[in-house]
């Protein structure tokens, strides 16, 4: 446990380094754009419209989930999906891309996937604030459930640190991993009842699909906002989630203390 631990007390020591690297990497990414950083909130825009139309219009026939309007359904479960895609992605390359600079400098490796985790978060927070606007429009009203999204955001950002941890420590291992998480991410988009209902699934097809780790946090999303339902109701998925998170915690800390100091020899 000492290696968790360890890396941990690396995020928290220089937690407002991250922040502030985090907020440079947004600007200088779009600082040769006409529209800036408004591009952050028009590319995730953009697909959602193509999603909506093609699923919810097309597929669908416009028909609602259940009682919610499909384009409501839609948005609660692709957002968390739009940072959970992007951070991962880009995090299990921010440790390759970056290590050199870094092993000049006197800040520890393990806090580059955490930068890219924060500047995502920019744009899941304004995308959040977009969610809530069409939540009022269309006046739905999770009541007392809403109490449990704290937790649902801290499970969504342990798992994030933990996976981009592992990933990126992997991806510069063998580089090969890079171009298969970028496959496997796309793959699961559609195994994640993003776009579709899985309540007509097998409860056989359901179970397996609850192997997924994004299952957890998409349909808790839906479940605090749209369906009532706490998250300890289902306390067997909850604890299977927790468990894969903490391994992939403990795993990604051990190996990433073994090999850091050797990353520059696997450039």
């Amino acid at each position: 446990m000492k290696f968790v631990f360890q890396v941990i007390k690396e995020q928290l020591t220089y937690f407002h380094l991250i922040f502030r690297l985090a907020t440079y990497e947004i600007k200088s990414t779009y600082q040769m754009h006409y529209l800036g950083i408004i591009w952050q909130f028009l590319n995730p825009a953009i697909q959602i419209i193509a999603y909506w139309f093609v699923f919810g219009i097309g597929i669908r026939g416009g028909e609602p989930v259940g009682d919610t309007p499909f384009f409501v359904w839609l948005l609660i479960g692709i957002i968390p999906w739009f940072f959970i895609s992007s951070s991962i992605t880009q995090g299990a390359n921010s440790v390759f891309a970056k290590v050199n600079l870094v092993s000049k400098m006197k800040f520890p490796v393990s806090v580059l996937p955490t930068i890219t985790i924060v500047k995502n978060s920019y744009n899941f927070a304004m995308l959040t604030v977009i969610l809530i606007v069409v939540l009022l429009v269309y006046s739905v009203n999770p009541g007392i459930y809403i109490l449990q999204l704290p937790y649902y955001l801290f499970a969504l950002y342990v798992f994030l640190f933990s996976t981009t941890l592992l990933c990126s420590t992997i991806s510069v291992l063998v580089r090969d991993f890079q171009t298969a998480i970028n496959s496997i991410m796309r793959m699961l988009f559609f195994l994640t009842p993003i776009l579709w209902d899985s309540s007509k699934l097998s409860e056989r097809l359901l179970a397996i699909l609850k192997l997924n780790p994004f299952y957890y946090l998409i349909d808790g999303f839906r479940n605090t906002v749209l369906r009532g339902v706490w998250f300890y109701e289902d306390i067997g998925l909850t604890l299977y989630f927790w468990g894969v998170t903490l391994l992939f915690l403990f795993i990604g800390s051990y190996i990433h203390l073994k090999f850091r100091k050797k990353f520059v020899d696997y450039l």
